[in-house]
This record gives structure tokens, sequence and C-alpha cells, in this order.
């Protein structure tokens, strides 16, 4: 296979920045409390959950993510990611960025926002601009947004959308109920790790008070803008088919795939990537954005969601159907004859493809994943298969650890779907994965016409 083309897409020190940021920094610093203390009352709050009387701000932490409880009525779970809490995390997550940027005076830091198709999707979104625009950067709206389109904007390089962020934040909580939600962070390196995140909160659970007893808020408007980056990413995701395939603009036609969405933010792959390179997607289902997820949880793992793009795919007697996640970094697929190319199977249609372009090269995966996989990657495909412990971001950095010390890799995957590409910058993209799926069915076609 050819190679697919990578997308172009304590204190807070804020040194040698502009003024506005640096009287924005003073009324912090007023209001720090010890780093060591990351508990913050939220008595005063108006939108504070009376019974909330403590901030833990690392027990948001999930690892590489934030999470928590943003939407009130399920009981036993109160809100946790209040906007206050929100506002304090985005300009933690802006004193963070300021830190590691150290941009001059000259040119203020921006960072793009995107969201999943959850209902609190849209206050959360307002309280991380608002937070970000307090720290004096300017903010860039998305909208609907999958994660792996808020890491290529940090990549792509123009300045009439925007171009590259500077930071981006993805509002999303993956598969878990419509309640809860979180946030992932970007920059141009890739996404943030767990020292980050907790870097990060205790950063915000430094300023909290600022954003609760002052009640201090900055209006974000002046320093909005919004952008519809998603007609960016999925351009650039048929290019990258169209190219593999020869330069052939329709290198789709004919083919019948469905695409399930599970409601999530994936709906766009449909009618914005395989539509455009010639495929029927009649049968598709749950591509409009729903956050209630009343057909079934957005998860390739989930045992009803598969069934139902089984179903679909059987019912419409399509050669292929696609699923997608919520945030859409994970995906899995389904065979014209109903069988799943998920977990162990997703990893070995994969590691196929990169073995023929890359004949030798280290796959990486969890831990959990079977005897069978290594026999077929390693006696089978010529690879070397290397598990590693379990974790998304786990298996990516080790791959990436291979790489630094000469053991070429090529493929980080977990058996989750969580699959990343070298060629693509080590992101986690579920659509991306489906493209590498997509060329090999133009491939496959071709070499069967001539």
């Amino acid at each position: 296979m050819r190679a697919l083309p990578p997308f172009h897409g304590g204190k807070l020190a804020w040194t040698s920045n502009s003024s506005m940021q640096m009287r924005n920094l003073l009324k912090y610093q007023n209001g720090f409390v010890n780093r060591r203390t990351f508990y913050c009352n939220a008595a005063s709050s108006a939108t504070a959950i009376p019974s909330l009387d403590k901030v833990d701000f690392l027990k948001l932490q999930n690892g590489s993510d934030i999470r928590g409880v943003a939407v009130s009525g399920v009981e036993g779970e109160p809100v946790s990611l209040t906007e206050p809490v929100t506002e304090a995390i985005a300009a933690g997550f802006a004193a963070w960025l300021l830190d590691k940027k150290k941009v001059d005076a000259s040119r203020k830091l921006r960072v793009s926002i995107g969201h999943d198709s959850r209902i609190s999707a849209q206050k959360l979104q307002d309280a991380v601009s608002r937070g970000i625009a307090s720290a004096g950067l300017d903010v860039v709206q998305y909208g609907l947004a999958s994660t792996p389109a808020m890491f290529n904007c940090t990549l792509t390089e123009d300045e009439a959308i925007l171009c590259p962020a500077d930071g981006a934040i993805m509002i999303t909580a993956s598969h878990l109920p419509y309640n809860r939600n979180g946030f992932k962070f970007f920059t141009n390196d890739g996404g943030l790790g767990k020292n980050d995140i907790k870097d990060i909160l205790e950063r915000a659970a430094s300023i909290y008070s600022n954003f609760l007893a002052k009640g201090y808020s900055v209006k974000a408007s002046e320093s909005v803008k919004k952008i519809d980056y998603m007609a960016v990413y999925t351009s650039d995701l048929v290019k990258a088919v169209r190219k593999a395939a020869g330069n052939i603009d329709k290198p789709l036609e004919g083919f019948h795939i469905v695409v399930d969405a599970g409601n999530g933010a994936g709906g766009f792959f449909a009618a914005k990537v395989l539509e455009p390179l010639g495929a029927i997607t009649s049968g598709s289902q749950f591509l409009e954005p729903d956050g209630m997820f009343p057909n079934h949880i957005p998860n390739p793992e989930d045992k009803a969601a598969m069934k139902a793009i089984t179903q679909a795919v059987l019912d419409n007697k399509a050669n292929l159907g696609i699923i997608f996640d919520t945030d859409v970094d994970r995906s899995a697929a389904v065979d014209s004859t109903g069988r799943e190319l998920n977990r162990n199977r997703l990893i070995a249609l994969m590691s196929a493809i990169v073995l023929e372009e890359h004949p030798g090269t280290t796959i990486v995966t969890d831990s959990v994943t079977s005897d069978g996989l290594t026999s077929f990657i390693e006696k089978k495909l010529g690879g070397k298969h290397h598990r590693f412990k379990r974790g998304y971001k786990n298996v990516i950095d080790e791959a990436i650890r291979l790489n630094s010390i000469g053991e070429e890799s090529h493929l980080a995957i977990e058996t989750s779907g969580h699959g990343a590409l070298k060629e693509n910058h080590w992101l986690d993209d579920g659509a991306y994965l489906m493209v590498s799926c997509l060329i090999l069915c133009c491939r496959e076609a071709y070499s069967c016409m001539y």
C-alpha cells in the first residue's frame, strides 16, 4: 500500500507576554492559594451545586484526560464540571500553554475549541472560551468536531482559517453516559500526557477562587472567532484517499458503505468523505448528533452497537460498514458477510496494511491481544508484535519510544479501537484508520479490474 500523506493540515509564570496577559496574571496571583492545596470552597458560587462543598480538582483527572459530571439529574452523581470549575481549568491550560510556548509580546496565543454531541457541550464551550480569554489568549470555536480534527488544527498552516492553533481543547467524554463530559488537550506535539494534566489541574485549583469568590469573569465575545474547521479536515481525508488511489476522483464508485455514528460527532463521514469519493451510503444510520444517544452507546466495543451496524450492513447488502465512537478517535468495521472487524481482527487488518508498505516493522499493541494475533503478525506477515501495557496513550508513547531508539514502528493500536499511524503524527484517528481500509478496498478493486 502506498503511504498516506500526513495531514498538514505554586504560580503561573507567564513571562515575555503581552501587557494584557501580564495584567491578567496579576489578577490571578492576588488570589493564589498554596499550590499544595487542591480543595476549594464552592459555597459562594451561584452556579455551584449547593451540596458540593469542595472541589477536588485532581479527582477530575482520568489518565491523560479530564472527566466529570456536567449534567444534573442522575442520583448520586453531583455536577463536578460546573462553569466556574471549567473556566478555571481552561485558564490553567492557558497558563500551561504560555509557559510552554514562551512567545514574545508581539503575538497572542490562539486556542481552538471543539466538542462532540453531548447536551452539555455548548455550556462548557462557552465556559472554556471565557477561561481562555481571561488569560488574554484568542479563542477559535469550531463547534461540533472530532477529537482528531482538534489535533490536526495545530498542524495546519493556513492563516485564513486561523491555523495553526497553538493549543486545542476537545470537549468530550468519549462513550460515557449523557451526563458526563470532559476535556482533551493538544499542541502540535500531540495530546498532553498525565503529568501535564496534573499540572493544569493544580493551576486550576490555585486560581479557582478568582472565578468563584470574586465573581471574576471576562466577556470572551471580542476574542472569539468561529471557524468551520471540519470542512478542512474532511477535505484532507478525501484528498488522502484520492492521492493514494492514483488521483482518481471517485475511487469508491460502486462501493456501498454504511456508516453508524451512534449520534455522536462522526456523521460527517458519510456525506463529507464517502459520497465525494463516489461511495453509496444509503442505509447509514444515527448520523444526526444527539447527546442523549437514544439508539445505542457510541462505542465500537459495545455489543449492541456492533449488532446495529452489522444488521445495517446485512439489511442493505452493503460492501462495508463503519462505526465510530462519540468523538471519532476510535472506529471499527463490518464486512459484507456481517463479520466484525474490531479488536484483534482490526489490529490484524491494519497490521497487514502497514506491513505491506513497511516490511518487518514493529506493531505495538496493548497487552490483552491474542496469541493468535502475534502468530499472524510475525509468521504470516513477517512483522514483529510488541505488547505493552493497556491504555492508548501508553501504546502510542511506546511506539514513539521504540522509534527513538532505532526500532522502526509504524502502527500503535489498542483493542479498544484506538489506532495511530506514524505517517499521521501518531494521532489516534478513527476516521483516518478507516481511510486506510478504504484505500485497501480501492487497490483491491483496481487489481481485479486489470
